[in-house]
């Protein structure tokens, strides 16, 4: 379950600075209007919710909400076959009333819930999660919409009547149910997937069946959701049913983090998302609530690409992990919403192992194997070998907290041992295709959120994330690197049927990819929020994306 901080009660709180009064000139006439608190601390209905969001959302399409800013809008417009209780990681019903398997996991049933509709009056029956899934599992290429990462051996769908279906797999697919849960699983109406990728990074788009619709949008920068009246179908075992209380919910782009938290402080905003943990202080010392969501997966780190001649030798990336001071990072940058890595996945996570053992911090080590993988200090101290510096790039990704400042610091701690880490822009041009190409990025930062085994698969795997770009990625040079042994625990991980025997192999792929220096993993990230006191209700999905079914302003 997330880690919610519940301080003491209080007021609106003024605070000074342009870039905050400036958003509240756009924001004056959206502020929550006084009111009275509901009797013995009900629910009150009513009210619009100002929510300051990092980033704009790319694409609604919903497997691609894994990136936060889509899954933060994904996860009120659309409804999933099933829901994943963030305390208990149990599957319980939502849209599906209940299921069966068979023993190998290669077929599962669902008896959907009958009278759901989408905001577009089509109804949410049989035939529609049949084709929701048919297009998850097998993607579009006509129309471009990829495979979901979270749906492995898909093979086809059957409608036995208008409320029951049936999906087949090739082999099994353990992960599958838990897969019904993710954001990357919302149920989208027909027209929805009938609508080329592109069309769907317009969130007026996207019909869902969720208990918010959305009423307005302005690309990149604000999008207006609405309560849906007649909404009556949310899971089960919620205590919210019925529609939601809020009326409304105004995601505002703010990319700012000093606007985002001086707004909220000065009582101009509601909800906002990435609170930087040097802010996290001053939100409760003014009695904020600050909510730390786990996101139970690949931990934040850096990978290696090794069809790069930098990183091709083990004993290079073995180097690099060993000269990598995780626990001066956490402490320099973080707060403990952030802990230092000790696996490849989080502590939270399915499948877990502690490998600390595996990820010490030893200088004298790397230094070592860099001289025994023939890398020599130059006359600044800069290794050499063949005429050529052992000096890497790699990307900034915004999406992850002070991602800029954690490269600084990998830079600094690398430098000592003779290796140079130049750090690019994450908003330039030019990084979407040299993120593809190892011989322009070496290395790059991972993390993905899942409470699934499964998460390893997705970051690692050639057809899922392929964060190791085996095969050379898009470069047109290089395509010698694979990892057969790799590839065949990942791939054993998704069909393993016996639960136990799933974790095992899981911690046998932690403990491949470290031993193989593959990827450094530095922190376990939260999805950090914070809310105003008044703000009641807000829960989080299992990876830490906010759901405001439940939610209500005690003032409106």
């Amino acid at each position: 379950m997330q880690k919610i901080y519940r301080l003491h009660t209080a007021g609106r709180h003024a605070t000074g600075g342009s870039p905050v009064r400036g958003l509240a000139l756009a924001l004056a006439l959206l502020s929550v209007a006084s009111g009275t608190l509901a009797a013995n601390g009900a629910p009150v209905t009513g009210g619009t919710l100002i929510y300051l969001e990092q980033q704009a959302h790319t694409n609604l399409y919903p497997p691609a909400g894994g990136f936060y800013p889509n899954g933060g809008i994904l996860n009120q417009i659309t409804d999933k076959l099933t829901y994943q209780n963030p305390a208990t990681l149990a599957i319980e019903p939502w849209i599906a009333e209940s299921w069966t398997s068979n023993g190998d996991k290669t077929q599962y049933t669902f008896k959907i819930r009958p009278g759901v509709t989408f905001s577009d009056g089509t109804p949410l029956d049989a035939n529609a999660v049949a084709k929701n899934f048919d297009t998850f599992g097998l993607g579009n290429k006509e129309r471009r919409l990829p495979v979901s990462e979270v749906i492995n051996n898909y093979d086809r769908s059957e409608v036995l009547d208008p409320l029951t279906v049936t999906f087949f797999f090739k082999k099994s697919s353990p992960g599958f149910l838990q897969g019904t849960a993710t954001i990357g699983s919302g149920l989208v109406s027909l027209g929805t997937l009938a609508q080329n990728f592109d069309a769907l990074g317009d969130a007026r788009h996207i019909i869902g069946s969720g208990p918010f619709v959305v009423s307005a949008e302005t690309l990149g920068r604000e999008v207006d959701l609405k309560a849906r009246p007649d909404y009556n179908w949310g899971p089960k075992n919620l205590p919210q049913q019925g529609r939601a209380n809020l009326d409304a919910i105004k995601y505002i782009v703010t990319p700012e983090d000093s606007v985002r938290i001086g707004a909220l402080l000065a009582g101009q905003a509601d909800f906002i998302r990435q609170v930087q943990a040097y802010d996290e202080k001053q939100a409760a010392e003014q009695h904020f609530t600050l909510y730390a969501a786990p996101t139970r997966g690949v931990n934040d780190g850096i990978s290696f690409r090794p069809d790069n001649p930098l990183v091709a030798d083990s004993r290079v990336r073995r180097a690099l992990l060993h000269a990598t001071n995780s626990k001066q990072i956490v402490d320099t940058l973080f707060s403990p919403n952030y802990p230092q890595a000790t696996s490849v996945i989080a502590a939270p996570a399915a499948g877990y192992v502690n490998l600390a053992d595996k990820l010490a911090f030893d200088p004298a080590q790397a230094k070592k194997l860099l001289d025994e993988a023939g890398w020599t200090p130059g006359p600044d101290g800069l290794r050499q070998k063949d005429g050529q510096s052992l000096s890497l790039t790699i990307y900034e990704s915004p999406p992850q907290p002070q991602n800029k400042e954690v490269l600084q610091l990998v830079s600094q701690q690398w430098n000592q041992v003779g290796a140079r880490l130049t750090i690019l822009a994450g908003d330039a041009g030019s990084k979407t295709a040299d993120s593809l190409d190892p011989l322009k990025t070496p290395a790059n930062v991972v993390e993905v959120g899942r409470a699934d085994p499964d998460v390893i698969k997705s970051q690692f795997y050639p057809a899922n994330r392929d964060a190791l770009l085996q095969k050379g990625g898009l470069s047109n040079k290089v395509k010698s690197f694979s990892d057969d042994k790799l590839n065949a625990l990942l791939v054993a991980i998704s069909a393993e049927v016996d639960a136990q025997k799933r974790l095992e192999l899981a911690g046998d792929a932690q403990r491949y990819l470290l031993d193989q220096a593959y990827v450094i993993p530095i922190f376990e990230e939260p999805q950090v929020f914070a809310g105003a006191p008044y703000l009641k209700g807000v829960s989080f999905e299992a990876v830490g994306r906010p759901s405001f079914y439940g939610a209500w302003l005690e003032k409106h």
